[in-house]
């Protein structure tokens, strides 16, 4: 995967931004969660301040990422398209600090580094974009699965049969 270490507070501080596209392909983690490697993802990272006066810093991620649905095992597209907030504190007890401070759920507190690789907080935001169980809003082959259902027999007819 492509590294970019950036310092997170100079980069916050000075209002800094970059963006991309990342092959899926490039996302180690993110593409042993997918059925294959097609696809990209379209990330944007902006720094900044809170209101509070705090380093923050804006993810967004977009981009297809191809799933296999949970129902019927078929590969599907799906559509990422996400973003957060994020806020640094030099070490734990600074983040739990700014946590208790900022009081919202919306906003995640982390920890940051002067050499932080930003492709990997992009690559975070994927993998939390991501459905739990991937699913079809409406499979398109479900012989498979009405085969299985027809199938199933009721478990005292089995004990019956081994009962003879």
């Amino acid at each position: 995967m492509n590294v970019q270490l950036i310092d997170a507070f100079e980069f916050c501080r000075t209002g800094g931004t970059r963006e991309g596209e990342t092959p899926v392909a490039d996302m180690t983690r993110l593409v042993r969660d997918c059925a294959s490697s097609e696809g990209a993802v379209a990330w944007k990272a902006e720094g900044g301040t809170s209101k509070h006066g705090f380093p923050q810093m804006r993810l967004a991620v977009a981009g297809t990422v191809h799933l296999t649905c949970q129902r019927c095992l078929a590969p599907f597209a799906y559509e990422i398209d996400s973003s957060t907030v994020l806020m640094l504190g030099e070490d734990d007890a600074r983040a739990d600090e700014i946590e208790t401070v900022v009081d919202d759920e919306t906003i995640d507190v982390i920890v940051g580094t002067r050499s932080m690789n930003l492709m990997d907080l992009i690559e975070d935001e994927a993998l939390l974009a991501l459905p739990q169980a991937p699913k079809h809003d409406t499979c398109p082959d479900t012989a498979l699965l009405d085969s299985v259902r027809s199938e199933k027999k009721s478990p005292f007819e089995l004990l019956k049969a081994l009962k003879k």
